[in-house]
């Protein structure tokens, strides 16, 4: 009897994929984009998830992946290059288990299929009109969802779809007009929302000043938690890795208040 082939994928064939397709070159980051640790050379099991945490990483071990896809990875600019505590854990625990590390960043935020911004509009049921801020960051559009007329109206919706209960600033009565949108740590883009005429501006995070602004452009701020509108993007690009090579794909989900 023949054993059946598992379908496989090459770090190499993997890596111009990803390339291909997220156009890091074209993207000013402030981590390197791709493969960011080096594993086995043939891949059959990927894993994806928000963040390269070490329960990421034992949650990829139990699921005997061969490659880790991530949106937050390692070698911030910036940060302490030395290998060290926690970090030398995870990239340890990555080498000893010969697991290919793949990280995309900004290139995936930016995709206008599988990015968290076109992702999250997805989830929210969001249009899409056009982009904004710095490299086109940001999106702004319209809810489609009927019943959503006020500003409080839309802070329900997003809480029911991700989940989670967002922090308003601004008045729940509000007329709801256009929606402007980015996720993760982009709070400052909330001036750049108030210049082309948002309603409401939705991010990730939110800092002291994010509060003053809203309160006085009369622009309401949805903060809905930066690992929240993140869970979406590397979901859709590791879903679109499987179904180009036919290998297994799991996604975990590790939870994070913040």
């Amino acid at each position: 009897m023949n054993q059946k082939t598992v379908p496989s994928v090459s770090r190499g064939d993997l890596s111009q994929f990803l390339e291909a397709n997220l156009q890091t070159v074209k993207i000013n980051d402030y981590c390197p984009n791709g493969l960011q640790v080096e594993g086995i050379e043939q891949i059959k099991v990927l894993v994806s998830g928000v963040t390269a945490s070490l329960a990421l990483i034992k949650a990829a071990i139990a699921l005997n992946a061969d490659a880790l896809l991530v949106h937050h990875g390692y070698f911030w600019r910036g940060e302490n290059p030395c290998l060290t505590g926690a970090k030398f854990e995870r990239i340890k625990k990555l080498i000893d288990n010969k697991m290919n590390l793949f990280a995309y960043h900004l290139p995936l935020d930016l995709h206008p299929e599988w990015g968290n911004n076109a992702q999250l509009a997805r989830v929210l049921e969001l249009t899409v009109e056009g982009s904004f801020a710095e490299q086109g960051l940001a999106s702004i559009g319209r809810a489609t969802q009927p019943g959503l007329h006020t500003v409080g109206d839309f802070s329900r919706w997003v809480e029911e779809k991700l989940e989670r209960k967002p922090l308003l600033i601004g008045a729940p009565d509000q007329p709801l007009g256009r929606v402007a949108w980015c996720t993760g740590a982009a709070q400052n883009f909330l001036g750049d929302a108030v210049a082309i005429g948002a309603s409401v501006y939705l991010s990730g995070e939110i800092s002291e000043s994010t509060v003053h602004l809203a309160r006085e452009s009369g622009v309401a701020y949805l903060a809905c938690g930066h690992h929240a509108t993140e869970r979406y993007g590397v979901q859709a690009l590791g879903q679109a890795v499987a179904s180009q090579f036919g290998i297994a794909h799991h996604f975990v989900d590790i939870p994070n208040p913040v």
